[in-house]
């Protein structure tokens, strides 16, 4: 169903397309953990453009190409011309005369969309300033794996900054059939048109989304509660300022007291222990935190080869 085709938004992939990813997810890991060989990708190489850098997606993407059979070019800007003002659409048009696909992680969302447009292979959004689908693939994985493979009617809360995170949070639960409810400052608001987007997806699965400002309201009943660094990359200098105005948005056990007895807590690292989340809080699921930051390597496996094979 993918074969060939871009994943740059969880909105653009139907229901059965991220059941599709996380079904095979499953089974790859599966075969990871029990050394059983799965060349799906033999032959294929995939280029890595990072124009923002990372720990788990550089790390996660190439692993995940070698288990696959494949090999995985880190191009950075210091490796393309982009870094001296080639155009978007002429890498695209020369990248895809050597690899099978492209993995980009990079600031403005429309430099992934005009990559994809021009290119004749896969491209795949490994994060932009609006959106990290793999991300939250990978989470409704952990969520599947710790909560049952239905995931329809579950309650996920989010605290804080309404970010790409935030963005990819509402359609990845609007496809899922999940009740979403963000808790962030009023000047802090996920994106409006994701939004608009998100709740016209939920329509079809019975989905909820919604945003709100009081965390306490949020995280009344959830079955899980998510949260993200205050200061996103390219946001330093806003940190202290950001410190203040998120405080009460602290994932912490006074919180957590408030969500279901069973909820779980989910992070996509890197943590700052102490503002968005306590260190109690977050060593108290960290198993599910780390099963989470693991699944990356082989949901992003299963997007690489549906799309690529």
């Amino acid at each position: 169903m993918l074969k060939g085709k871009d994943m740059l938004s969880i909105h653009d992939l139907s229901v059965d397309e991220v059941q599709e990813i996380l079904t095979l997810a499953k089974e790859l890991k599966a075969k990871q953990k029990a050394g059983i060989e799965h060349h799906l990708l033999k032959g294929k190489t995939l280029g890595m453009i990072f124009e923002k850098s990372s720990t788990r997606t550089r790390v996660s993407f190439e692993t995940g190409m070698y288990q696959l059979g494949g090999q995985a070019l880190f191009l950075s800007n210091r490796d393309l011309q982009l870094g001296r003002g080639e155009p978007i659409k002429d890498t695209a048009r020369v990248l895809s005369r050597y690899l099978d696909g492209i993995m980009i992680r990079t600031f403005g969302h429309e430099r992934a969309v005009e990559l994809a447009q021009w290119a004749d292979i896969p491209v795949i959004n490994a994060l932009t300033d609006l959106l990290h689908p793999c991300q939250v693939l990978t989470d409704l994985l952990t969520i599947q794996e710790h909560k049952g493979k239905n995931l329809k009617g579950l309650k996920m809360a989010y605290v804080g900054d309404g970010n790409n995170m935030t963005n990819s949070y509402m359609y990845g639960c609007a496809k899922a059939g999940m009740t979403f409810v963000a808790a962030t400052p009023e000047n802090y608001r996920p994106d409006e048109t994701v939004m608009k987007n998100a709740m016209d997806d939920a329509k079809q699965t019975g989905a909820s989304i919604s945003v709100i400002t009081d965390p306490q309201e949020a995280v009344k009943g959830a079955d899980i509660v998510v949260t993200d660094t205050w200061a996103s990359m390219g946001q330093e200098d806003e940190h202290e300022a950001r410190k203040k105005i998120f405080a009460p948005y602290q994932v912490n056990k006074e919180l957590m007291a408030l969500a279901d007895k069973r909820a779980i807590v989910m992070h996509c690292l890197p943590a700052y222990r102490g503002e968005e989340i306590t260190e109690e809080v977050l060593e108290a699921n960290a198993a599910v935190i780390f099963d989470e930051a693991e699944n990356r390597l082989h949901t992003q496996k299963a997007v690489m080869a549906l799309t690529m094979c």
